[in-house]
Formats: structure tokens, sequence, C-alpha cells
């Protein structure tokens, strides 16, 4: 799909996350046993055929630059266009982090402009999902909108989302961001817009000159009057991953193979970094139910309920349950985990008892030994 380019924002809600992006972007956060964040808006990309990507930093990315390498794994390593990753101190004169869209747009105004395609896709990368863009880009022709904004029904857990009323046509009639939880089912915006490239432009340059930075407060609110903004609903399993209670709840929620399926076997392949692992090792006292296991693991205790990415060892009699065990991770003899998450190369040692709750698990730093 020649008509359309994409920038991809790599780092939303890093506060929110805690622990889970001190060392790493949102875009590079590890998700359901074998894969990262990124993974699902670059392979939606490119099974759609957008190939021209851009990919803005802010901080701690070196993870991200080495999962994605050159592009490789999603077809990306091309002598005409791939992936262009662009730094956080790249990006204005004064060598401070952009504070905003609006300013991230500005400031990469060249690639943007220098680029044949006449639309641009937006889309932030906390968001695991397969949708196909070529019928978000047909759609968008049909209604001569300006700009096509993904959506999809759920319960705003958390504030700050983008809540979206539409007409019987899908045109939006209101716009706002939601500020405290609710039990009410709402059409939430999952930050991911089709716009033409020229009126993306015209749109950053006025309100950039003017001090505003917020592309959803300070643009689609503001102008959801003066312009055509429809919806395109999203089926299927979506999931926004912006605070360690929607990762914990999101991830567990892959247990079930329904919304899995609809995950990595809906309009295309969800692609990930290669890695040449042996296959997992269940020795004698192993015992797992309904869990998620990479390759290159090695089990000897209980495993219920959980997610193991690859090269986690659970030795004998340690029981882990309503877990994310993350690579690398060990969890000692006779050790019990339950509503934890482990980030990377953390070592449990043997006879600890760890223990969160549901509703806020437990997450232990990268590195760190208990």
């Amino acid at each position: 799909m020649n008509e359309v380019m994409s920038v991809i924002f790599a780092s939303d809600n890093e506060s929110k996350l805690n622990e889970l992006t001190i060392h790493r972007t949102t875009a590079s956060l590890p998700f359901c046993g074998r894969y990262r964040l990124i993974d699902f808006t670059l392979s939606n990309l490119v099974n759609s055929g957008i190939t021209d990507i851009g990919i803005v930093t802010r901080s701690n990315y070196s993870s991200l630059m080495d999962h994605i390498r050159m592009g490789r794994d999603w077809d990306l390593n091309r002598k005409n266009s791939g992936i262009s990753i662009f730094p956080p101190f790249v990006l204005n004169a004064s060598r401070e982090m952009y504070k905003g869209k609006i300013e991230a747009l500005y400031s990469i105004q060249g690639f943007i402009n220098h680029n044949s395609a006449p639309y641009v896709l937006l889309s932030n990368s906390n968001v695991a999902m397969n949708v196909d863009f070529e019928k978000v880009f047909e759609k968008h022709l049909e209604k001569n909108a300006d700009i096509t904004m993904l959506t999809y029904k759920a319960v705003t857990t958390t504030s700050r989302r983008v809540v979206v009323e539409s007409d019987e046509n899908d045109k939006v009639t209101d716009i706002y961001l939601s500020e405290k939880p609710s039990a009410d089912e709402k059409q939430v915006g999952l930050n991911i817009y089709l716009i033409k490239k020229d009126f993306l432009m015209e749109l950053v340059e006025y309100h950039y000159a003017r001090g505003f930075y917020d592309f959803e407060k300070d643009i689609l609110t503001a102008m959801k009057d003066k312009i055509n903004i429809y919806v395109y609903p999203v089926d299927g399993y979506v999931a926004i991953i912006d605070d360690v209670k929607s990762y914990y709840y999101e991830s567990l929620k892959l247990l079930d193979s329904d919304p899995r399926n609809k995950l990595f076997y809906g309009d295309g392949v969800i692609y990930t970094k290669v890695k040449d692992s042996i296959p997992t090792v269940y020795r004698k006292h192993s015992s797992v139910k309904n869990s998620l296991i990479a390759d290159g693991c090695i089990i000897d205790g209980v495993v219920e309920n959980s997610i193991l990415f690859r090269g986690v060892r659970v030795e004998q009699g340690a029981v882990i349950k309503n877990s994310i065990i993350m690579e690398n991770g060990v969890v000692g003899m006779n050790s019990k985990v339950s509503y934890t998450i482990t980030d990377k190369d953390v070592t449990i040692r043997e006879n600890k008892e760890i223990s969160g709750y549901e509703s806020y698990p437990v997450v232990i730093v990268k590195g760190k030994t208990v």
C-alpha cells in the first residue's frame, strides 16, 4: 500500500507503567511469552503493505533498537522504504525531550515531507491487536474523512483514555478524555489515526507555532466540530497497555484460547525477533496447567495460570500461580510466587514466598535477586 506511510510513537504512559519501563520504552515491553508490544503494530503495518515506517523514541530506546535491528524479522530491511528510528535528542535545537506528538511530528517533518506517500498512519505502540489497515484506508476514502481514528468498545479501567461518541454513519460527535475509571462500556480511541499528509503537517505547523503539543487534546477535541473525523471500530481482541494493572490483566486474559486466537490468527501473522532457542524441558516433578510457556525453559515445579518467557528456570518444589515470569527468570527450590510480575533476569532464591493481589500484582524490576 504505497499510498500510506506510518509514524509510531515508542513511548506511551511510561510513568504509569512504573518498574516495567525503567530500563525500556513502552514499545519494547515484553508481552505474551515471546513478543514485544511493538511487534503487533509493526506486523499489522507490514501485513497491510505499509513499509515506510518512522519510529519516534523518547528515552531508554537501546532495547528497542536491539529488538528491531534492521527490521529483518518483519521483512523491512530493504533498499527502499523500511524502518527509520529517531532518537530523542535530535528532535529539537534545545536538546529537550519532546513534550507531545505535535512537537515530535514537527521535529521529523523532513522525514514525513520527503516521503512520497500522500497519507500518514499515526500510531502509539502500546496496543496489542490484529487489524487490516487496508480496510481502514478504504473506509477513510469512502467517507471522505479528514481523520479516521480506530476505536473499540471497552470499560475505561484507567483514566486519560480517549472516549469517542459517534452517529449512525460513524462520524464523530464528541471526543473527551476520561478523568477517572468507569464501569460503563464506552467507545475508546486507540490513539491510531489515518490522515492526509499535507493536512497533518498543516495542523502540526499551526498548533506548534502556538505552543500546543497534545494531539488528542489540542487537535482532536478542539477541532471535532470543524473537521470530518470518523471512527473505524475494531472487532476481536484489543488491548491498550497503559499501566501495570492493564498489562497484568491483558496478559493473563490471553490464557483463554478465544482472545488468543483472535490476536494471533486474525487478519495477519504476528512477527517477532527470531531466537534459536532449545525446546522447553519438563522434568520429573513438573506440573503445568493453563499456562503459556515459551521455549528454552526448564520446569521441575508447579506452574498454574501463568506466563513464562524464554529461558525461565523453575526448580523442584517451586510453585508459580497467576504470575508473569519474564526472560531468564529463576524461581528457586520450594519458593512460592503468586500474583507477581518479574522482569528479565530476576532470581528468586529458594524458600521464598512472594504474593501480590489480582488487583495489584507485585513487580520485581529487571536483574534483581530476592
